[in-house]
């Protein structure tokens, strides 16, 4: 019986950080992947691997950064797979509430794979200059000039356009 209920908790504890970060995960997947089948596909790796290392972590920051880390890693290990350099993108539309969403999300998607994510952890995951660079291993100043240059070169895209 208590062998039961270790495991119903254990359960739950997925469960729980599943609900808390698939958000955060599929969303980093989506920046870096550029469509929602790949996106998944990474999600799905990052939460088996969650599953069956099931790492100890100090806090949940620790726990982030974790998920972030490997969201990240198994991106750029599907981008780099042979199966991925040889296959088309299909044309998907969003279901977005607006027209401005919408051409922000297709001018992100301009954007190098780099700078599409340290923007997206900046301000969807409103994470700090700090966490992104302890996340994805880089220097406080790379990430301060990848968030520069990523918002002059949106702005180059948007020139010309009727943005708010």
């Amino acid at each position: 019986m208590l062998l039961s209920n270790k495991s119903e908790m254990s359960c739950d504890c997925i469960e729980s950080v599943i609900r808390r970060y698939s958000q955060t995960v599929y969303r980093l997947a989506f920046a870096r992947v550029g469509n929602k089948y790949d996106a998944e596909e990474v999600f799905q790796e990052v939460f088996l691997r969650y599953v069956r290392k099931n790492p100890k972590f100090n806090d949940e920051e620790h726990r982030k950064a974790w998920l972030i880390k490997v969201t990240v890693n198994c991106s750029k290990t599907l981008m780099s797979s042979m199966w991925y350099s040889k296959t088309q993108e299909l044309d998907e539309t969003l279901a977005i509430e607006d027209d401005t969403s919408v051409n922000l999300y297709y001018e992100l998607q301009k954007l190098p794979v780099k700078y599409r994510e340290v923007i997206h952890l900046f301000y969807y995951e409103d994470m700090t200059v700090e966490q992104i660079s302890k996340a994805l291993g880089r220097k406080h100043s790379t990430v301060r000039t990848q968030l520069t240059r990523a918002r002059v070169m949106l702005k180059d895209f948007m020139k010309g356009e009727e943005y708010v």
